[in-house]
């Protein structure tokens, strides 16, 4: 079994180790400090391709594959794993899109993201259930061509700011079910999480539905069941796993080089290491 990158995949590589060392590198301190997103340099990201990177062609996106995909996060992940976290999250959050839209519907909410930088939200857990995805209780309601939705989500990243949201909540049958909510829907609100301990370069926050009227043309067809959201978490978790990889890496060469410059009776620390 041959590991090797392809050509095409040492280009990405190299163009997104090129981004994290001279755009994301530099201002990864000064963005957690502030707990700031820093979005000129998310913006430079989009522009570069290295965002929303789960889009089909179809629709405006770059055709990249899953491994492709994870190339780039470890490497924008080695750059700052904050700013990476919400480039990570709008892939979470458009790819039920992607495996459980119709067609009108990726036109419609995919290809808007490939022609300007946009944010997305992946948005399942709440409050009272944490990452217990089966005891969500937000609601969604017929009325008759829409459907209304109350409750409460917690903890999700770029919510703040987010354009759309995937919102997964449980309809008058109990079952699960995903739907987009867009910004402008009234009665929609995404009060910002404060006082993070990390990640602080990425916007985390709630999501307040008060009687929010959705258009049923927004709701997801082929992603219900409890089913829907996991296996999309399930596809996020090998991004985190790569991700990881990037931040440690970062650690490792951090160190490293502390050890070559740290000087200590007469030499740097790295000569003391045991034989």
């Amino acid at each position: 079994m041959d590991f090797s990158l392809t050509p095409e995949q040492i280009e990405i590589k190299d163009l997104a180790m090129k981004f994290a060392r001279l755009e994301m590198m530099p201002k990864a301190q000064e963005f957690d400090e502030k707990a700031t997103m820093p979005l000129e340099i998310l913006t430079k990201a989009w522009e570069l391709g290295l965002i929303n990177t789960c889009i089909p062609t179809a629709f405006g996106g770059n055709g990249f594959s899953a491994v492709d995909s994870m190339i780039i996060t470890e490497s924008l992940a080695y750059g700052c794993m904050g700013m990476n976290t919400a480039i990570m999250a709008n892939d979470l959050a458009l790819l039920p899109i992607v495996i459980g839209g119709t067609e009108e519907q990726k036109k419609r909410f995919l290809t808007p993201f490939t022609e300007s930088y946009k944010i997305a939200a992946f948005c399942l857990t709440e409050p009272g259930n944490g990452s217990d995805a089966a005891g969500l209780k937000t609601t969604i309601r017929e009325d008759g061509d829409d459907v209304i939705i109350n409750g409460n989500k917690m903890w999700i990243t770029n919510a703040p700011l987010c354009d759309i949201a995937v919102v997964w909540g449980r309809n008058e049958d109990g079952k699960i079910q995903g739907l987009i909510v867009e910004r402008a829907f009234e009665g929609f609100t995404t009060p910002e999480t404060h006082h993070k301990w990390s990640l602080r370069a990425s916007k985390t926050g709630e999501l307040v539905f008060n009687n929010v009227k959705v258009p049923k043309e927004n709701l997801l067809p082929n992603v219900t069941g409890l089913k829907g959201p996991l296996s999309c978490l399930n596809s996020a978790r090998y991004g985190i796993s790569w991700g990881v990889i990037g931040a440690a890496v970062d650690c490792y060469c951090t160190a490293l080089q502390y050890a070559k410059e740290r000087t200590q009776f007469g030499k740097p620390i790295a000569g003391f290491q045991l034989q």
